[in-house]
C-alpha cells in the first residue's frame, strides 16, 4: 500500500480511513520506490524504536512521505545532529543534553511561560474577538520559551521569532530562513562562548564545537517548537468540538488522543534481518510507524476513538517515541501545554469556535500534523 495522509475534515482527529483496520505490520511503498513496511501497534513500535538492530541513521532509511524535515537530504548527519545518529555518537550528544533538560530548568520556566501566555491572553483581549488562535497563542508561546531556553537576547527575539516561525509554519522562502537562523545561532554560539549566561548553548559551549551547537539548536528548536504549537491549536479545537473545557486529567489523553507527529514518522532502518510481531524485516528494509493508529491500538487502549478525560491507561502513548531517542523535552512541552491550555480557558471561558468545525483548514501536508488557522470567539 502507499501512505495516505488526507484527514476527513468531519473527523479531524482520526486517522486517515485507509489506514484503520491494517495489521501490526502493513507492507508500505515508499515514494522512491522502496518497499518498507508500516508498524501500526504499540507492540511492533516499541520493538522498532528500542532494538539496536534497527538504525536512526539518515543514510539508511528512505522517506515514508514526500515531504522531510529540515537538512533530511539522506546524506549522513552533520555533526551535531542528534537525531539521526545511532550509538556511541547519539549516546554522548543525549548525555551532554540531558543535563541541559533537568527538571529543576524546567521547573524555573514556568513563571516565564505563565508571563508569556498572560501577555498574549491579554493582546487577544485587548484586540477583541474573534482571533486566529495559531498566530495569537499557539505559535508565539513555545517560540518566546525557546528563546529563553537557549538564551536569545531579547532585542533578538523578533528576527529569532520571525524566521522560525517561517520554517515551523513552512511559509515564505523556507530554504532562505533556515540559513539565516543557522548564521544567527552561529552568531549567537560565538557570543556565548565569549561571555555565558544561566541558558542551554552556553551550558555546551564547552563540550560541543560551534557547528555542533548550530545543528543541536536547530533540531530543538524545530522538533520543540512546532510540535508544542500544534498541540496547543489541535488540542483546543478537539475540546471545543467535544464540548469539552480543560482540565489536568485531559493532558496526557489529549497527547494520545491527537498524536501530531504525522504518518511516517519517526522511521528506522533494519541493520539485519529483525522479527517485528511476527513479521520478518529484511536487512535495510526501513519501518516507517504511524503513531495515529498506534496510540489508538485497541489491545492497549479501551474505546480508543474517544477523547476520556478519565483514560487511566492514556500515559501509554508514544507521542514522545520510546527508546534511546525518545523526546528530551517532553517534561518542558508539558509544562507548556498545561500552562497554555489552562490560561487560555481560564481566561476565556466562553471560547468557541468562530467558524464551523469542518471549514478548519488542516495541515495535511506538514510534517506535524495541525491546524493552519484556528478563528476563535468569546463572550
Amino acid at each position: 500500500m502507499r501512505l495516505p495522509m488526507e484527514r476527513d475534515p468531519r473527523c479531524p482527529f482520526d486517522p486517515p480511513a485507509g489506514l484503520r483496520g491494517l495489521p501490526p505490520m502493513s507492507r508500505l511503498h515508499f515514494p522512491d520506490g522502496h518497499q518498507g513496511w508500516l508498524a501500526t501497534t504499540i507492540e511492533a513500535a516499541r520493538t522498532v524504536l528500542a532494538d539496536p538492530r534497527f538504525s536512526a541513521r539518515r543514510e539508511l532509511k528512505h522517506a515514508a512521505v514526500r515531504f522531510t524535515t529540515p537538512g533530511e537530504t539522506g546524506r549522513p548527519a552533520p555533526p551535531g545532529f542528534f537525531a539521526a545518529t545511532d550509538p556511541p555518537e547519539h549516546t554522548r550528544y543525549r548525555r551532554l543534553l540531558m543535563g541541559q533538560f533537568t527538571m529543576r530548568r524546567m521547573r524555573m520556566l514556568e513563571p516565564r511561560i505563565e508571563r508569556i501566555a498572560a501577555d498574549h491572553l491579554d493582546a487577544m483581549a485587548a484586540a477583541g474577538p474573534p482571533a486566529d488562535l495559531v498566530s495569537a497563542y499557539a505559535l508565539p508561546i513555545p517560540s518566546m520559551v525557546i528563546c529563553e531556553l537557549l538564551g536569545v537576547p531579547y532585542e533578538d527575539h523578533g528576527f529569532f521569532q520571525e524566521r522560525s516561525l517561517q520554517i515551523v509554519a513552512a511559509e515564505g522562502d523556507v530554504a532562505r530562513a533556515t540559513a539565516d537562523l543557522a548564521v544567527f545561532l552561529g552568531e549567537l554560539v560565538r557570543r556565548k562562548r565569549a561571555e555565558p549566561g544561566d541558558d542551554l548553548i552556553s551550558g555546551l559551549v564547552g563540550e560541543l564545537t560551534d557547528e555542533e551547537l548550530v545543528n543541536a539548536a536547530m533540531i530543538l528548536l524545530v522538533a520543540g517548537h512546532e510540535t508544542t504549537a500544534n498541540m496547543l491549536s489541535l488540542g483546543t479545537f478537539a475540546l471545543l468540538e467535544a464540548g469539552l473545557t480543560y482540565r489536568e486529567e485531559l493532558d496526557e489523553e489529549l497527547l494520545r488522543y491527537l498524536s501530531i507527529v504525522h504518518i511516517g514518522a519517526p522511521s528506522r532502518a533494519a541493520l539485519e534481518d529483525v522479527e517485528v510481531a511476527g513479521t520478518l524485516v529484511g536487512k535495510g528494509e526501513t519501518v516507517a510507524l504511524s503513531l495515529p493508529m498506534i496510540n489508538r491500538d485497541p489491545a492497549v487502549f479501551d474505546d480508543p476513538q474517544a477523547l476520556r478525560p478519565d483514560r487511566p491507561e492514556a500515559r501509554r502513548h508514544l507521542a514522545f517515541g520510546h527508546g534511546v531517542h525518545q523526546c528530551l523535552g517532553q517534561q518542558l512541552a508539558r509544562i507548556e501545554l498545561r500552562i497554555g491550555y489552562r490560561a487560555l480557558f481560564e481566561r476565556f471561558p466562553g471560547l468557541r469556535l468562530a467558524v464551523p468545525g469542518t471549514e478548519i483548514s488542516l495541515r495535511q501536508d506538514a510534517a506535524v500534523y495541525g491546524v493552519d488557522r484556528l478563528p476563535v470567539t468569546w463572550d
